[in-house]
């Protein structure tokens, strides 16, 4: 395949760490993408930017709070629509903590938020749009990897972040 042009994404699933419980939003009626779908803080990187700092960037517009990362969940390839170049999104997924949860602020970019227990988010991603299975999967995976790493390099990750210069 040749060489082309796409958009660089990034995801924010944010957790408190006190309760377990992972934020979770619906995006409203009115997103050109996915209305309606639940997801977590996601948004593009602008030129210039690096994910770690178009992840942060998001968090604040989204939802008026500094989070701290915590892991890579994961990357993730689509199309925002129809199939083609413009449409084409790769992105990087973290897992991200805030220890306040009464500290976020929607904007109109969300309808709702609710803070949900893993059990409690699978029993509500279950609606059968794309948007909210990738989030069902998303916290099936953050809920994995965090079961796996060792608190050393959870700490070791917090401290130095991800993005090599």
């Amino acid at each position: 395949m040749a060489v082309g042009h796409f958009l660089g994404g990034v995801a924010a699933l944010v957790r408190c760490p006190a309760t377990g419980k992972y934020l979770l939003l619906r995006r409203a009626p009115t997103k050109d993408f996915a209305p309606g779908g639940w997801e977590c803080v996601t948004g593009r990187v602008d030129q210039g930017e690096g994910f770690e700092e178009a992840l942060r960037r998001e968090v604040r517009e989204e939802l008026g709070v500094e989070v701290r990362t915590d892991f890579v969940i994961g990357t993730t390839h689509f199309y925002r629509g129809e199939v083609s170049p413009e449409n084409e999104l790769i992105g990087v997924i973290y897992a991200c903590s805030l220890d306040d949860p009464q500290a976020v602020r929607l904007t109109d970019e969300h309808s709702e938020c609710r803070w949900a227990s893993p059990e409690e988010a699978a029993a509500l991603l279950t609606e059968p749009d794309a948007c909210t299975q990738w989030t069902r999967r998303v916290v099936e995976r953050a809920e994995a990897v965090r079961r796996l790493l060792p608190e050393d390099l959870l700490t070791y990750y917090q401290r130095v972040g991800f993005e090599l210069d």
